[in-house]
């Protein structure tokens, strides 16, 4: 196993406005960009060389990562002049792969935090001679998934898209987002167009009696597709029940970067990471949070669960719960911002002008 393609390309349109000036997989996650982390457990695993899909916000990406010496990979970056899909995404690297025809080549999605054991996954594309190997992870509730149903060998019977009644709910089994393609199967995808697996390639190879392999592996798994679930991902690294090696510093209840400043009794607590430059006031209470680099939060506020952004400023006293503020906004003293509240980039919210929830 040497080589793998990142799919990082698309608008994170449901994470804004974290990604009104960041593409999403650049978005700090446990004080670096969540992309790290999946670089790093790639390496982890045996991948020496992977291919960047870009997009939105392509040109972010190569001058961060270079050529990815300082993680041990060689990373290679492809943009796409329009979007493409996950599929035509991956048919579009095909030229920068070295694999052979038969050789497995890893694909992931860049928005998934996942402790996948990508190891175990490899060995069970290579054991069963499938054409494509598909992590499974299952869910309570598969209703916003594509399910995944799979003989008692693991062979994958069918894919049934976001199925909406009981009748159609036949597994909990849900494609988890991490392929193993044969090369000689991304060779045969389409070239120039629109494509998707999980619609076009995955049914087409089934309906032709391809071998597509399920792999259950059940271990942390989340969708980071809203700004709500990209927090709590960040929490998790911090706490450590989402495993990855670039996280920069010990796991434990709270993680603060150098040249961060925290008042000596601010209390910051559940996974809560402090970016650099950033400054934590006097008796400020935080938890479960993300300061991003160079934001201020004045005395007395009390952050739950939300994102403040890089270079904003929460003012004294003020209440965050759910909340996400963008980068550059400037929340004033004594507001109150409640679940699913977002304030955009560079807003200016006066004191006292906002004492409210929203579930928008």
């Amino acid at each position: 196993m040497t080589e793998a393609i990142l799919l990082v390309g698309g608008k994170g349109t449901r994470l804004r406005p974290l990604t009104v000036n960041t593409p999403k997989p650049m978005v700090p996650a446990a004080g670096v960009p969540f992309l790290t982390h999946q670089l790093a457990r790639a390496h982890a695993a045996g991948v020496d060389h992977i291919v960047l899909a870009t997009s939105y916000l392509a040109e972010v990406f190569e001058p961060y990562f270079g050529d990815g010496s300082s993680l041990g990979l060689s990373i290679e970056y492809v943009t796409e002049d329009e979007p493409l899909g996950t599929g035509g995404a991956i048919r579009n690297v095909a030229s920068r792969l070295h694999s052979g025809p038969d050789e497995p080549v890893l694909i992931f999605n860049g928005d998934i935090l996942t402790g996948l054991d990508i190891r175990a996954l490899v060995d069970t594309h290579r054991s069963s001679g499938a054409d494509v190997s598909l992590h499974l992870t299952r869910v309570d509730d598969p209703r916003a998934f594509g399910l995944v149903p799979t003989d008692p060998t693991g062979r994958v019977t069918a894919f049934l898209e976001k199925p909406q009644t009981p009748e159609e709910i036949v597994t909990d089994q849900i494609n988890a987002g991490a392929y193993v393609f044969r090369r000689s199967v991304i060779d045969e995808i389409p070239a120039g167009r629109p494509v998707s697996v999980e619609r076009e390639t995955f049914p087409g190879l089934l309906a032709r009696g391809a071998h597509l392999q399920g792999m259950v592996d059940s271990t942390y798994w989340l969708d980071l597709g809203t700004p709500q679930a990209f927090v709590r991902g960040s929490a998790d690294l911090v706490l450590g029940r989402a495993p990855s090696p670039a996280v920069p510093g010990r796991c434990g209840d709270r993680l603060v970067l150098p040249t961060a400043q925290v008042a000596p009794d601010a209390k910051l607590t559940g996974g809560t990471v402090v970016g650099h430059g950033a400054v934590v006031g006097a008796g400020a209470r935080i938890v479960g949070s993300a300061i991003l680099a160079d934001a201020v939060v004045e005395p007395g506020a009390v952050i739950t669960d939300s994102l403040v952004g890089a270079g904003a400023r929460i003012g004294a006293r003020t209440v965050l719960s759910g909340a996400v503020v963008g980068d550059g906004a400037r929340v004033g003293p004594d507001n109150e911002l409640r679940e699913g509240v977002r304030v955009w980039c560079d807003a200016l919210l006066p004191a006292a002008s906002l004492r409210f929830s929203s579930d928008q």
